[in-house]
Formats: C-alpha cells, structure tokens, sequence
C-alpha cells in the first residue's frame, strides 16, 4: 500500500504541473507558437544542460561502463513489438491508411516529455542514466522506422531524407548525453560557474515539459477521446504489451533492480508528442495521432501508480 501511494503522490506532482498548462492553454496564455517554443527549449536546452549537469556530477566512469551494454534491452524490445504490431494491425483490421501510423504509435513510447518527469519523481536522480539509455534506443527506432511507418500512410510528396532522420537521432538531448559520458570517461571536471549554469537551466526540463503536456491535451479537446478498434490496439500495445515483454526480458537479468524498473516504465509510457507533427508533416492521418497522444498520456496517470505497485 505505501508503494501504491507513494506512486500516486509521484503521478500528483506531475498532474499539477499538468494541469498548470492545462488552465493557462484554456485562459489564452498560450498559441501553437509558444507551444513550439517550449517544447523546443525543453529538448534543444534545458534537456542538454540538464543532462550535463547529472551525469557529470552524480555518475562514476564505472557505472557508465557498466550501464551502456543494456541499451540490447529496449533494442530487443521494440523489435518484437514492431513485429506484434504488424499482427495486430492486421487483426483488428486497421485501415491501410491508418496502419503504418498505428505500427509507429504502438511501439514508440514517451521517453522524455513524460518518461523522464516520471521517472524522476518516483525514483530520483539515480534513475537519469537508465532513462537515457533508454531514451537512446527509443529515439533512434522513432525517427527512423517510425517515421517511415507515418510516412508510408501519408499522400505528402515530402521525401524521406537521412541527412533530416540522423540530425533528428542525434538530437540536443542525446549530445548532450553523450558529451556528459566523455567528460566523465576521460575524468574532465568543468568550471564551477558552468556547472552551476547547467542546473539552474537543465531544472526546467520537467516542469516545462509538464505544462507542455498540458497545452497539448488542451489543443487535442477532451470531448474527442472514445474507445474504438483504432484506440483500443494502442492502448493494449503501450500499457500491457509492452510492459509485460520488456518484464519478460529484464527481470531473469542481473541489472541493478532501479534499471529493471525504469526499463519497464518506459516501455509504458504513453505514445510519443512527436507523432502527430510527423503525420502532418507528410500528409497522414495527425488527428488521429493526436487524439491517441492524449488517451495515452491521461491514461498514463493510472497505469504508472498500478504498475509500480506491481514492481514493488
């Protein structure tokens, strides 16, 4: 009981800041320009410094060297779920003009706008690296074979480019990642002014990713959300197939019981925030895409107090 608790006070601090954005979307405070704005100055800087300031002060170069071969977890997860999702689609007769976006949506998760508050409220810092490590998997699947998933539904004339997929794989938030681990593998210290620069900034990152969410779940329209074959599929796939797989595969292992853990929240998160503007971006079906990120998002703060109690 004290674990289901302590996971529904967690799902509380980020539903507040939720629901911040929320009330100030509905009052006029924001358009979809500033609704860009803050997603990008969450991944573009407060992620980055964020993660910078982390790694480099919490993590040994030990414990990274010990972290990265697990990154085969998510890896091997998201393959198998690609693969039931082309079954599923096919079996509850998603139409072809929906399937490739409903594929996308099934095995992608939201690693960072939801996944990292989440994470960080249950469970702390120490949790950060086995986020990105996920984080690092999710990403690369998403913009590559995700996006080609949307794109196959899509009637844009947009083509697909890899120059546009790998500067969006090789993001701010993974850079950012990255260079923190080289500082901390070659043991490079960096001036105190800087570090305190990159924790004022990086402290950002969640409650402006909250209030994000917020301001999408206003935009997409509550009043739109129902059950249908289309919304019961990514529903199953997100918060039980997923978990259920990614148990299967890290539990019998010998990673530290907090990697378990995040591992198998992440592959519950809801479907990723980036889904709906590649939809538009090549012409298919972003409503439905939208209205999925919403059902999954609010779906979320049910399932995560329930599952942690499950992990526990």
């Amino acid at each position: 009981m004290g674990v289901f608790l302590q996971s529904v006070s967690g799902v509380f601090v980020i539903l507040g800041m939720i629901l911040v954005g929320y009330f100030l979307a509905r009052a006029g405070w924001f358009d979809e320009k500033s609704s860009k704005l803050i997603a990008r100055l969450v991944t573009q800087v407060a992620l980055p410094c964020y993660m910078l300031d982390t790694i480099t002060r919490d993590f040994t170069t030990a414990e990274l060297k010990r972290l990265l071969p697990d990154l085969k977890f998510p890896v091997v997860s998201m393959l198998i779920l690609f693969g039931i999702s082309v079954a599923v689609a096919r079996l509850i007769r998603i139409r072809h003009s929906r399937r490739g976006i409903f594929e996308s949506m099934f095995f992608n998760s939201n690693t960072v706008f939801i996944g990292l508050p989440i994470n960080m409220a249950l469970f702390g810092d120490k949790s950060l690296p086995y986020v990105l490590v996920y984080y690092m998997a999710n990403t690369t699947f998403f913009w590559t074979l995700g996006v080609y998933l949307i794109k196959r539904d899509g009637n844009s004339d947009e083509a697909f480019s890899w120059t546009e997929t790998l500067k969006k794989v090789f993001s701010p938030p993974l850079l950012g990642f990255i260079l923190a681990v080289i500082l901390v593998l070659l043991h490079v210290k960096l001036p105190g002014f800087l570090m305190s620069d990159f924790s004022y900034i990086g402290g950002l990152t969640i409650p402006l990713s909250m209030i994000f969410i917020g301001i999408a779940i206003q935009g997409a329209g509550l009043r739109q959300m129902r059950l249908s074959r289309y919304s019961v599929g990514i529903l199953v796939g997100r918060f039980i197939l997923a978990p259920i797989l990614m148990s299967a595969l890290v539990l019998p292992s010998p990673m530290p019981v907090l990697m378990k853990q995040v591992f198998i929240l992440q592959s519950a998160m809801p479907v990723m925030t980036n889904a709906p503007v590649v939809a538009k971006l090549y012409g298919a079906d972003a409503d439905y895409a939208a209205l999925m990120v919403t059902e999954t998002t609010l779906l979320s703060l049910i399932v995560i107090p329930i599952l942690m109690t499950i992990l526990k």
